[in-house]
């Protein structure tokens, strides 16, 4: 009898991905068979890139990963989709304390939804715990240098909205 794979979901808005981001799904990818870097097409949240783009940053940011990391979108209840992916576990970030209290609730709404699906909390490296996509927005649109914080195709794309 063979092991169903272990398929993890990194949901977010990734709006824009930074290099937190990128670090969270390779430490997932460790734990996980396939990782799905899912972004949020309605998060209730205003963006400031569109679905597409964000998705399309967050292609560019993963690159290639051996095939354990892939980018998907998806609309709609976040368990919906892991369901439809066959995922058995949604991967979330916590940068800090205050993330905490925020965090532990959705994993608590998400286990009501579908008590098949548990929630892993990672952190960041600790070089990169205090980045996040407001910072970075609030930095590129005050003209602030975001190349440490971001993979290039993001920088580029800052830059795009900057010179708009």
């Amino acid at each position: 009898m063979t092991a169903s794979k272990r398929i993890a979901v990194y949901p977010g808005t990734f709006d824009p991905i930074t290099f937190g981001h990128v670090d969270l799904a390779h430490r997932a990818a460790r734990l996980f068979d396939e990782v799905i870097v899912a972004v949020a097409g309605d998060s209730g949240k205003r963006t400031l890139f569109p679905l597409d783009k964000r998705r399309s940053l967050a292609e560019q940011a993963i690159g290639e990963s051996d095939g354990k990391i892939r980018v998907a979108s998806f609309d709609g209840l976040l368990v919906e989709f892991a369901q439809e992916v066959g995922a058995t576990a949604l991967v979330r970030g916590l940068r800090a304390v205050s993330d905490f209290e925020y965090e532990i609730q959705l994993a608590a709404i998400n286990r009501r939804l579908n008590s098949e699906l548990e929630t892993v909390f990672l952190s960041p490296a600790e070089d990169l715990g205090f980045i996040s996509s407001s910072i970075v927005r609030e930095l590129a649109r005050l003209g602030g240098d975001v190349a440490d914080f971001v993979p290039p195709a993001v920088v580029e794309a800052l830059a795009d909205i900057n010179r708009a």
